[in-house]
């Protein structure tokens, strides 16, 4: 009440702040949208890409295929070059691999994690992806869901052993092994909002390669 004894009006201040925070809130939530279709268009793009061929592999004079897909394999491949595809049918995941795991990559693709074997290869192949976009599909695999990466040298068939769950330092989970496996690697919980603080891991076995090439 002022001094003269009239009631002082509060209501347009009150006003005028609730219409910014309902601005800015429509403001904000429009930026996420977009944000949201841009990734998700991104990201069905490179899944849509279809298998890569042998072009995708340099080969010097006098060199075979697997000996160039063995030098590639040990780090000569630049970062956003094409690898693989992987599917998992029984969640409809299908994500196209590129090389590398740096946020670049992974806004893009899967990322084929930079030291591990190449798809085809003896040992343990690492690929990261984002919980929200490329490996949303994750979440919902289970041991003995069916996993198939394909790259140069053929179509390879993986068997999920199993899932859990690590902290972010727990790099042995992408160590060589002697058998042949695939690491899946994605950001845990799921519905974390901001910088998830785990590690979500797939693991899975090698169960069928492809024939021998030149065999009937």
């Amino acid at each position: 009440m002022e001094p003269d004894g009239s009631v002082r009006d509060v209501s347009a201040p009150t006003g005028d702040v609730l219409l910014w925070l309902e601005r800015t809130l429509v403001a904000l939530g429009l930026a996420l949208g977009l944000w949201w279709l841009l990734a998700t268009a991104q990201m069905r793009f490179y899944a849509s890409l279809p298998v890569p061929s042998t072009a995708s592999i340099t080969q010097l004079p006098g060199e075979g295929l697997s000996s160039a897909v063995r030098r590639h394999s040990a780090g000569a491949l630049q970062p956003g070059v094409w690898v693989a595809k992987l599917e998992a049918p029984s969640v409809a995941l299908t994500a196209t691999v590129i090389e590398g795991s740096s946020d670049d990559v992974l806004a893009r693709a899967a990322g084929h994690i930079e030291q591990t074997a190449w798809p085809g290869e003896p040992g343990n192949v690492g690929i990261a992806g984002h919980r929200d976009t490329t490996f949303r599909a994750v979440r919902n695999l289970k041991p003995g869901d069916v996993l198939r990466l394909t790259s140069v040298s053929g179509s390879y068939t993986y068997r999920v052993d199993r899932t859990f769950v690590v902290n972010p330092e727990d790099v042995y989970v992408l160590d060589p092994t002697v058998d042949p496996v695939l690491t899946l690697v994605t950001c845990y919980p799921f519905t974390f909002i901001g910088q998830a603080p785990k590690r979500y891991i797939v693991r899975a076995s090698l169960v069928e390669v492809p024939p021998a090439r030149g065999s009937r």
